[in-house]
């Protein structure tokens, strides 16, 4: 043989160490999830191996403890420690370590909230995984590039890679687990389309290929995966035996980290049955838990869900105390949409209790957060299309000043070869008026593509993009233009609107959002039928539209608002072969408001009919309240009537006309 039996000696010492090492990582990133703390400390004691050991083992290292990092909320840390892993691929030209390093970045960034540039980063990570011989590496970046189109709304684009990635997965036999990652984003994806049979196909193979793998940390993931679908799909019971089993196992396994996630669902499972008592038990374990694990997330959904069940209790004050508590963390941390959802949660649970006035607090809150995260959109739509229209029109500029210094140095030639080719003074004469034509046709195109971009820059600041209705800002614009509002009298008067699709929040949870936004184009185009070409028909935020009518016989008015509800009801939105039922509350008004002889600023107005549509939500739904005048006032009573509509109603101060719904509609 070529090598001595002595130098096969010292050379198998190094190889089992480094096996040993691999295997130690190994055992490490499976107990990342379950305690990050103890596994970071323990991944450190590594560093002192590390120097000899083989650059792919130095890399998993370093994955690891940013995913550790990354778990402990270390956001920052994490985010450094996936650059060391890029620069140090870098340096060793290794295509499959940096790929590793763009994956770690890229989950750390959907962790900070900037899932477009993740998004691109794992698409960068797919393609430098490819360019290896690593086939567990290809599946790797294959699923989390599925994972981000999905986040991205890409769904037939993350259908494709996430399958491609589990076929991928099949021929790997020395890392089952990678399959059973793949199979679990593919659930979430069919969970988010609402295909309901792909994903308990789904499902079912993933329980499949996880029950031979003995592995409780995956059968964790299965088993929260199959709770997951459940609950999507309405199966309750299910949902609830799932996250039982789940307790059971991490108790077992003392995964504190996790068990703090069972809590909470398990308590929101039993505040969906209304049942308190369970809710409050598991909602206070799981806050005694995510205090210790230092979950903040945790202790935030752990005390609004604590909030809820007490208010359910009876224990009103204690519950608006731990809800509001959940409400600012959520506020401070800038989770948004996260606390607008708790708003309108928050409202329908005081609405339950009974505290209608706090309902109606919550409600607002939710309302104007709603108004804030849709001008911040519009916002950054906005900059978007400018940012888009300079870097063309820079682009524009380079050219036009590279064909102007072509010219110059046609010019230059010109002069140079005049006096010794005469004759060719024509033809260069015709070159250039050519030219000349051709850059005027350039400017005179880019002038129509500018014309172009203000028209749709103007359309983007008046029109809704999803309903093509005005939006809030036009309407707002066109109010402050109006003239002084003259008092009312007569048989005509102006009047608004304002509706709100009932139960939306359950479309978009049974049915997805993709459904919620068909259930807004139908009602925009119910609005259109039912109202007229002059009337300024308005997306006013979220699931709330409102129409303003310059002109309208005010004995009319209810007919309108009846004519809206009917026409709304008349027809199920068909989706995905499914019927949708839609209903709305209204609150409505003639416009101006005049108290006393004195008409209301049009801001005020809105703000009655706001609270009369409020009334109609919280009176059974699928009915108009209508403002129709007011009764003798005294000092103060138009105050009284802004803070309170209902009672002011009931003491007489004002008159409403409710208007009902079709009974055949489902009322």
């Amino acid at each position: 043989m070529w090598a001595a039996v002595a130098a096969l000696v010292l050379a198998a010492a190094p190889a089992l160490a480094r096996s040993d090492l691999d295997q130690r990582i190994t055992q490490l990133r499976e107990q990342n999830r379950l305690d990050p703390d103890a596994t970071l400390a323990q991944l450190h004691e590594l560093d002192g191996r590390m120097a000899a050991a083989p650059p792919l083992t130095r890399a998993a290292q370093l994955v690891e403890i940013s995913a550790a990092q990354r778990l402990m909320q270390q956001k920052e840390a994490a985010l450094d420690t996936a650059e060391q892993i890029i620069r140090y691929g870098s340096s060793l030209h290794n295509d499959a370590i940096i790929a590793q390093g763009l994956m770690a970045k890229a989950m750390t960034l959907r962790q900070m909230g900037k899932v477009p540039e993740a998004h691109q980063l794992a698409l960068d990570a797919e393609k430098l995984a490819y360019a290896t011989d690593d086939s567990a590496l290809q599946v790797q970046a294959t699923t989390n590039a599925g994972m981000f189109s999905s986040l991205q709304g890409n769904f037939l684009t993350a259908a494709d890679k996430l399958q491609a990635a589990i076929r991928l997965a099949g021929q790997v036999k020395d890392d089952p687990a990678l399959q059973v990652q793949a199979l679990i984003y593919l659930t979430l994806l069919r969970v988010e389309t609402g295909d309901r049979d792909k994903a308990y196909a789904v499902l079912a193979e993933l329980q499949k290929q996880t029950a031979p793998l003995h592995s409780t940390v995956l059968a964790i993931d299965a088993k929260t995966m199959e709770y997951t679908v459940a609950q999507r799909f309405g199966d309750s019971r299910r949902a609830l035996q799932a996250l039982l089993d789940n307790l059971a196992l991490e108790r077992q396994l003392d995964a504190r980290r996790l068990l703090v996630s069972t809590e909470v669902n398990l308590s929101n499972i039993y505040l969906q049955q209304h049942d308190y008592s369970e809710a409050a038990r598991h909602a206070s374990e799981a806050l005694r838990l995510a205090t210790v694990n230092r979950s903040a997330m945790g202790e935030a959904k752990s005390r609004m869900n604590l909030g809820h069940a007490y208010l359910g209790l009876g224990r009103r004050a204690e519950g608006k105390q731990y809800y509001e508590a959940g409400l600012a963390w959520l506020d401070k941390n800038q989770f948004k949409p996260d606390l607008q959802q708790a708003l309108m949660e928050y409202g329908q649970a005081l609405e339950e209790a009974g505290d209608m006035a706090g309902a109606v607090q919550a409600y607002h809150r939710e309302r104007t957060l709603s108004d804030e995260m849709t001008e911040t959109q519009r916002r950054k739509s906005l900059l978007e299309l400018e940012q888009k229209y300079e870097t063309e029109s820079k682009q524009r500029q380079i050219e036009l000043l590279r064909r102007e210094n072509q010219m110059k140095g046609v010019e230059i030639e010109q002069r140079r070869l005049q006096q010794r080719i005469w004759w060719l003074l024509a033809l260069i004469f015709a070159l250039a008026s050519a030219v000349i034509g051709l850059l005027y046709r350039k400017v005179y195109h880019t002038n129509a593509q500018l014309e172009v971009k203000n028209t749709e820059l103007k359309a983007l600041s008046t029109l809704d993009p999803l309903t093509s209705l005005y939006n809030r800002r036009h309407f707002l614009d066109y109010m402050r233009s109006l003239p002084a509002t003259a008092l009312p009298g007569g048989e005509t008067t102006g009047a608004l609107f304002l509706l709100d699709i009932d139960h939306f929040k359950q479309v978009n949870d049974s049915y997805g959002h993709t459904a919620g936004d068909a259930v807004l184009k139908m009602v925009a185009e119910k609005l259109r039928i039912a109202l007229r070409e002059t009337d300024m028909i308005v997306r006013w935020g979220g699931e709330e539209f409102l129409a303003f009518l310059p002109a309208i016989p005010r004995h009319g008015i209810d007919e309108v608002a009846h004519r809206i509800l009917a026409g709304i009801a008349s027809n199920s939105l068909l989706y995905q072969g499914q019927e949708i039922a839609v209903r709305v509350s209204i609150g409505f008004a003639p416009f101006p408001l005049a108290p006393d002889g004195v008409a209301l600023p049009w801001e005020r107005a809105v703000n009655l009919v706001d609270m009369a549509l409020y009334l109609a939500k919280a009176h059974g739904r699928n009915r108009a309240y209508g403002l129709h005048g007011f009764g003798a006032l005294q000092q103060g009573a138009m105050e009284a009537i802004e803070q309170d509509l209902e009672s002011a109603w009931r003491s007489g101060l004002v008159e409403l006309r409710v208007v009902q719904g079709d009974a055949e509609c489902g009322v």
